[in-house]
């Protein structure tokens, strides 16, 4: 079990099936419930990767528990929530991200998210702007961002042939070599920063019964899209955390999008020497930006700050 001292499992009921979510409900965190309960919300959603999962997280929400009401989900298809037998699509995930902070939450929450999952919480944001009071997001993109078409990449036609892509998943992805080797060169800076508890993390999500089918709609690029065609319209405050050496998408497309709303995103934070998921490479820093931001974006100022 990957849960953090202090933490438990949850679920809500969304339209495609149970949600697993983690929080904090006693020591060393709170007194007891009704303390936890009237405290402001801070929602933590992980990205998208073989064996996703709010684990993503698990190194930075704890940090906050003391001071916040955490909640940390398994999106569907991804960790310990329900695997459903469907090739999902964007609204699956637009949808479901909307019923669960509906469900757990009566104001409007800060939201951190990373990835494709910031990208589609943007998107949220711009459809119910009721429920959010700000943003922290490291590396939002749709992946197929100013035109670039991720689908048509190499990679993601030859994992489109169908018995090709269980085939490519079961022996390259849902093992142990295959868990550390997409850490190491797609997701860390270093790797030297992966420990074998993010492996095992990682590996047992990717084992889930029907994993597969959440994983092989992200690779096969069903669930990309041009995130700057949609970026002008949030009205969210937002930060932005961007990893130098992120790959599939560089600090330039961050900048880009950054700069075509500056009334919305507020700051944009390049983090050197790190990857796609500051928040396992680099949890203190990354805990310390959020630190720094929080209340930042309560104070809404009015521009860009680099």
């Amino acid at each position: 079990m990957f849960i953090p001292v202090g933490f438990e499992q949850r679920s809500v009921i969304t339209s495609l099936g149970r949600m697993v979510y983690y929080t904090a409900t006693g020591l060393p965190w709170q007194e007891n419930k009704v303390a936890s309960e009237e405290l402001e919300t801070l929602v933590f959603l992980h990205g998208f990767g073989g064996g996703s999962s709010a684990y993503e997280w698990s190194k930075v929400y704890p940090a906050f528990a003391s001071e916040y009401r955490i909640l940390a989900p398994d999106l569907i298809g991804w960790g310990r929530s329900e695997h459903p037998v469907r090739n999902f699509t964007i609204e699956d995930y637009l949808t479901t991200i909307r019923e669960f902070l509906q469900q757990t939450c009566t104001l409007p929450v800060r939201v951190i998210a990373s990835s494709l999952t910031a990208a589609f919480t943007i998107r949220v944001a711009i459809a119910h702007p009721e429920l959010f009071k700000s943003l922290i997001l490291t590396i939002p993109s749709g992946i197929s961002d100013f035109g670039q078409d991720y689908s048509r990449t190499f990679f993601a036609q030859l994992i489109s042939i169908p018995v090709i892509d269980r085939i490519l998943y079961t022996t390259g992805v849902a093992t142990e070599n295959g868990i550390r080797s997409f850490l190491e060169q797609r997701q860390f800076a270093h790797p030297n920063r992966i420990y074998e508890e993010i492996v095992e993390a990682y590996l047992e999500s990717a084992k889930q019964p029907n994993a597969e089918y959440a994983a092989l709609s992200f690779v096969r690029g069903d669930l990309s899209f041009d995130l700057s065609l949609y970026i002008q319209q949030l009205t969210i405050p937002t930060a932005i955390i961007w990893g130098q050496k992120s790959q599939f998408t560089s600090p330039g497309i961050g900048h880009r999008l950054a700069q075509m709303n500056p009334q919305a995103i507020k700051y944009f934070q390049e983090l050197q020497d790190v990857g796609l998921t500051p928040q396992l490479e680099m949890p203190a820093v990354t805990i310390g930006l959020i630190r720094k931001f929080l209340p930042l974006l309560t104070e809404s100022p009015t521009a860009v700050t680099y």
